[in-house]
C-alpha cells in the first residue's frame, strides 16, 4: 500500500512571491472539491494542492480491505512536488494524518498540520459499548450533511437521504471499520513524536466529531492550538470559508511565512 499513487492536483497557484505548499485532504466519501470554498478565500501565499484518496467519492470500492490507510497519507505527501509545508486534513483523514506523521522522522515531516474536525480520545477507557451503536447509527447522516452542503443543487430531504444511503452502502461495512478502528487506536498514538505546530479546528456545532474531541486532542499534543468555529458544524472550510481560511493564514503567517512576505503584509 505504501508504494501505491495518490493523485494530486493544483488546485490553486500561489499570487505572488513566498509560496507556500498546502495539501488539502479530504474526508471519508469525499474530494477534493471539499476545498473549492477555502480555495476562494485562502491568503495569497497559498499554493493549494488537493488529493484524491482512495476513500474518496471516485476511490476503488476495495481500499478498506487491507493495510492500514495511514500509509496513504503518505503517498499524497510524496506525490507534491517539492513538497508539503503544510497540510490540511479533514475528519476521517485527519485522524490518520496524525497517527502517519507522528511516526516519521522530522526531515519527511511538512512544518504545520491543521486537522480539520477529528476524532479523538485521550484513554482507551474513554469508548464504551455504545459509542459503535452511535456511530453506526449516525454514518448516513455524515453523507446527508456533505450532499446538503457541497451539491451543485439543493436537493429534497428525501432524495438527499436516497443518494447519502447508496454513499454509505458503497462505503460499506469494512469502510465503517476502518474509520472505528482509526478511531479506536488514537488515545495510543505517541504525541510526543508530532513536534510541529498543529492547528486544529472545530465546528462549535459539529453533531459528528464531537468538539471535545478536538480539545482532548489539541491538548495531548507538545505544539497544539485549538481554534473553535461558531456557526458550522463538520465541514467549516465549507460552512464558514473565509473564517477557515483567516485561521489557517494565521498558523501560516506565525510558523511558515518567509521574513520577506511577513514585512509585505505588515507594509
Amino acid at each position: 500500500m505504501s508504494g501505491s499513487h495518490v493523485e494530486v492536483r493544483l488546485e490553486r497557484p500561489a499570487r505572488g512571491t513566498d509560496p507556500v505548499r498546502v495539501l488539502a485532504l479530504h474526508g471519508l466519501a469525499a474530494s477534493g472539491t471539499s476545498w473549492r470554498a477555502y480555495a476562494e478565500h485562502a491568503a495569497p501565499a497559498v499554493e493549494l494542492w488537493t488529493a484524491e484518496l482512495p476513500w474518496g467519492t471516485a476511490g476503488p470500492t476495495d481500499w478498506s480491505r487491507g493495510g492500514d490507510p495511514a500509509e496513504w497519507i503518505g503517498s499524497a505527501l510524496a506525490a507534491v512536488p517539492g513538497g508539503a509545508d503544510v497540510v490540511v486534513a479533514h475528519s476521517f483523514s485527519a485522524v490518520l494524518a496524525v497517527q502517519y506523521l507522528a511516526g516519521v522522522p522530522r526531515g519527511e515531516r511538512p512544518r504545520a498540520l491543521v486537522v480539520v474536525s477529528p476524532f479523538h480520545r485521550a484513554e482507551p477507557a474513554d469508548f464504551h459499548w455504545d459509542d459503535a451503536a452511535h456511530y453506526l447509527g449516525i454514518f448516513q447522516e455524515v453523507f446527508e450533511e456533505a450532499l446538503r452542503l457541497h451539491a451543485v443543487r439543493e436537493l429534497a430531504p428525501q432524495m438527499r437521504r436516497d443518494m447519502a444511503v447508496l454513499v454509505r452502502d458503497r462505503v460499506g461495512p469494512y469502510g465503517w471499520l476502518r474509520f472505528w478502528e482509526g478511531y479506536l487506536r488514537t488515545p495510543s498514538v505517541d504525541m510526543r513524536g508530532l513536534g510541529l505546530p498543529v492547528l486544529v479546528v472545530a465546528g462549535e456545532d459539529d453533531r459528528f466529531a464531537p468538539p471535545r474531541d478536538a480539545a482532548a486532542l489539541a491538548a495531548a499534543l507538545p505544539q497544539g492550538r485549538l481554534e473553535l468555529l461558531r456557526g458550522c458544524g463538520h465541514f467549516p472550510m465549507s460552512e464558514r470559508p473565509r473564517l477557515f481560511a483567516d485561521t489557517v493564514h494565521r498558523l501560516i503567517a506565525e510558523h511558515i511565512a518567509a521574513p520577506s512576505a511577513a514585512a509585505t503584509r505588515a507594509s
